[in-house]
């Protein structure tokens, strides 16, 4: 039988995608014609056509939907990530300029590989099917990859990206091997006929085994301990701007495969992988929190942190329900904005030579500085959790969808390690407000727009801790029945 061929019907919600796909072919031609000192045409174009892409998502171009039969869900969950991906993935881009321009290792492939990757983590939130959370998700990683390779002459990065190919691809080994058994218990790929198919058969061994399969997937694509062994080295190894867009905007992609594999593929075992991904927030939490208060190297730190995060948005998915998946994305969307803040900050202050990745580079910063160790102090304390930035209440709301779904004992553990995670963002504060410099410090390069868009990410997290009930009801919208 001859496949239809998709309909102009079929491809309106598929919109935003192609529009971004499209520019990133354009832009490669493009990139041909264009010699070292023009090649921020490209650069510029793309974070355009990113904007361009969330503004269509915003603003409902082409519509909602299930299309390509039923590969392809647009819905208000998949909207929201949009928008935010593609903003966060604008902001990294921003960075990425002026770091990589300095040290000569600006390709226009860098800018053509991160609107693929954001391509590739917008099909994967709109997933209907198995096939289409593979196809976004090794979309995503090829980039990714490819990215914290840039470098090529360093050592540390060439290792970086050595890794974590190895480990994602087991990690896509561990996801493809569960999708395979879901398959076979179920006999269909398509996420709302697994889900079907678990609500009639929740007894049976092969579906349970290929679910556990799937969480571990997940697990690893979020760096959620055990499964982090990757996260600390490649956040240390790759480019820091390259670090900021893989440690930012992807995360929001992984919580939309969560929600469609786990939720809408799995919600008939949702008591059997509650407490799954309750175990992995326990371990993440502690893991995460202790490892990183023995850390020298600030990235590393940002790395372990990292994994604590993992763990509280972890939380939230094992409180269930709406609500749970609600704070779930509320978190996943703050931690993305505080990520690409933090790393940020590591990008403002280094120059060629002096990557400003160490806590101690920044000792006595506030005699240098007081206006730039004040943006960092905001970026510390929102990632702390500490009122009234935004952390605070991302942290508040997956503590309460914990509480809701009757696990007291997560909620406790989770407060706990807020109070150990404290310790090691104070560190950086005490290093800049106390602590006399070692030696001279490079003055990082006066980069006037580069510091604006820092300055407005930092104090975003501030604003946002007084305006944060918008976006909380944004994401309870996504899930509301």
């Amino acid at each position: 039988m001859t496949p239809m061929m998709p309909s102009a019907a079929d491809l309106l919600p598929l919109l935003p995608e192609l529009v971004l796909v499209g520019a990133a072919f354009a832009l490669l031609m493009l990139d041909l014609f264009l010699d070292e000192r023009r090649r921020v045409v490209t650069h510029a174009l793309a974070i355009v056509s990113l904007l361009v892409a969330a503004a269509m998502v915003a603003t409902g171009v082409g519509g909602q939907g299930t299309v390509m039969s039923g590969m392809f869900v647009r819905d208000t969950a998949a909207d929201v990530l949009k928008v935010a991906m593609c903003l966060v993935a604008a902001l990294s881009m921003v960075y990425t300029w002026p770091y990589l321009r300095q040290r000569g290792l600006y390709k226009g492939e860098v800018a053509v590989l991160m609107l693929f990757a954001t391509a590739g983590m917008m099909l994967l939130v709109s997933a209907g099917s198995l096939v289409m959370v593979y196809v976004g998700l090794e979309m995503l990683a090829l980039c990714s990859y490819a990215l914290v390779a840039i470098d090529r002459d360093s050592p540390l990065a060439s290792e970086a990206a050595i890794k974590y190919f190895v480990l994602g691809s087991l990690a896509s080994g561990l996801l493809l091997y569960g999708m395979s058994l879901v398959y076979g218990a179920t006999g269909t790929l398509d996420l709302a006929g697994i889900g079907a198919a678990a609500m009639a058969t929740q007894s049976s061994a092969l579906l349970v085994t290929g679910v556990v399969f799937l969480v571990a997937g997940i697990a690893f694509k979020f760096g959620a301990a055990p499964f982090h062994m990757w996260l600390p080295d490649v956040y240390h190894g790759a480019p820091t701007p390259i670090t900021l867009f893989i440690g930012s905007a992807p995360k929001l992609a992984t919580f939309g495969m969560a929600y469609r594999l786990l939720e809408m593929g799995a919600g008939g075992l949702d008591d059997r992988w509650r407490l799954l991904l309750a175990g992995l927030a326990v371990a993440s939490l502690a893991i995460g929190n202790l490892s990183a208060m023995v850390q020298s190297n600030l990235k590393r730190l940002l790395a372990y942190s990292t994994v604590s995060h993992v763990g509280f948005l972890f939380i939230g998915l094992a409180g269930g329900g709406a609500q749970g998946m609600a704070a779930s994305m509320f978190y996943a969307i703050s931690y993305a904005l505080m990520s690409a803040a933090a790393f940020g900050a590591i990008v403002v202050m280094s120059s060629r030579g002096f990557e400003a990745d160490r806590i101690d580079d920044y000792k006595g910063l506030n005699a240098r500085s007081p206006w730039m160790a004040g943006l960092i102090l905001c970026v510390m304390a929102s990632l702390a959790g500490l009122p009234p930035f935004l952390g605070f209440w991302a942290k508040l709301a997956v503590l309460r969808a914990a509480l809701d779904g009757g696990l007291m004992w997560l909620a406790i553990v989770g407060v706990v390690f807020a109070v150990v995670g404290a310790f090691y963002y104070l560190r950086v504060v005490k290093a800049m407000y106390f602590d006399e410099p070692d030696g001279q410090v490079p003055e990082p390069v006066n980069n006037r727009p580069l510091r604006i868009v820092f300055g407005v990410n930092a104090l975003a997290l501030l604003a946002l801790g007084f305006a944060w009930n918008p976006i909380m009801a944004w994401c309870q919208q996504a899930f509301a029945v």
